[in-house]
């Protein structure tokens, strides 16, 4: 009988230890893509086929990977519920991974998955650059809401969403500005910041940070409103809607008024906007085609499909609501010379439970 080829021919032929054989089956993302391909071109002329290496499987598997950061953030959910539906339309299943906010966590879980699937779209990453050009070489990779050459991306006008936001607060009559910012590791977090920056210096408005909130959910935003109080402000930015709204219900906590003594700007415009009171003013992405589209030009580049060296930009819109008001001129920050405080957390109980 014929002996059949084993690991050890395919490390040979390849020239390559036979570890790395089995690593490039079984965790692909940890070998380098040129060594990968050489050890597949060599199990492919040898006609090697194992069981044991579960990374060997067929090529097209109509299965694709979609990573989100927080499954909990109800940013994600249109997001998930588009590439679900495109996913459907088009034939394939979506294999659904939730990272806890943790690059580790993420790129481990990532390339498990590689081996089951034909592409991977990643939301949000928080994995580095060469994590994840790493992991392009070996399957399609999609990366949303960040910017990485070499790697096809879908992204937000985040400059255009900010800029609205400042002119609407300085159609208000607000002079400056605090953003409440996002995690440290967040590549959105970054470009807002620098797009704030810009708007506010060529507007000749004042502008401050708190944070980062490097869990950017409710408490965080809640637990930064002290801060804000602190400073006086009249008016707030910040990196998502949960933030936004824990800040609103922390300034409401201390006895300031929304939007009477503080204005609230939030992103994304998921569907706690509407419900929070009052309705939070915010810049609205199109979360769901961004899913949908992702999806399509994933499916697209399995098949064969070059990918523009651009990044899609998807359009936004700001969308206002009771959350945003007239600059009160009876409440000016403490830096600036304040003459109407806000009161003290304990004044601020004792208001909360008056009107309970």
């Amino acid at each position: 009988m014929e002996r059949r080829p084993t690991i050890y021919d395919v490390a040979e032929a390849a020239g390559v230890a036979a570890s790395t054989v089995s690593r490039a089956f079984a965790r692909p993302g940890r070998v380098n893509a040129e060594t990968a391909a050489r050890i597949f071109a060599a199990a492919q002329a040898l006609g090697y086929r194992t069981t044991s290496l579960p990374g060997l499987v067929p090529s097209r598997t109509r299965t694709l990977a979609l990573v989100v950061t927080d499954i909990t953030n109800p940013f994600y959910g249109d997001i998930i519920r588009g590439a679900h539906e495109a996913a459907g339309e088009l034939g394939y299943t979506l294999l659904l991974s939730h990272t806890q906010e943790d690059a580790q966590l993420e790129r481990e879980w990532t390339e498990r998955e590689l081996r089951a699937v034909e592409g991977v779209l990643l939301t949000s990453s928080r994995m580095s650059d060469q994590a994840i050009r790493m992991m392009a070489k070996q399957k399609p990779v999609i990366v949303l809401n960040r910017r990485l050459p070499e790697v096809p991306s879908i992204l937000v006008d985040n400059a255009r969403g900010v800029r609205r936001a400042v002119e609407h607060l300085t159609e208000l009559g607000h002079d400056s500005i605090t953003y409440v910012a996002g995690p440290e590791s967040s590549w959105t977090d970054g470009v807002r910041w620098q797009a704030l920056r810009e708007a506010t210096y060529e507007l000749d408005i004042r502008l401050r940070r708190v944070g980062p909130c490097n869990s950017p959910t409710v408490q965080a935003g809640f637990g930064r409103a002290s801060e804000i109080a602190a400073q006086g402000a009249t008016a707030v930015i910040a990196y998502n809607d949960v933030v936004a709204i824990g800040v609103l219900k922390g300034l409401l906590r201390l006895g300031l008024r929304v939007p009477d003594d503080v204005s609230i700007v939030g992103f994304d415009n998921t569907l706690l906007a509407e419900i929070t009171e009052p309705e939070l003013t915010t810049v609205a992405a199109p979360l769901h085609a961004m899913g949908a589209t992702g999806v399509r030009n994933l499916v697209a580049m399995a098949g064969g499909a070059v990918p523009s060296r651009e990044p899609i930009v998807m359009p936004v819109r700001l969308v206002v609501r009771r959350s945003t008001g007239q600059r009160s001129r009876k409440r000016t920050s403490p830096a600036f010379g304040t003459t109407n405080a806000p009161p003290s957390a304990s004044a601020a109980t004792s208001m909360e439970a008056g009107s309970a």
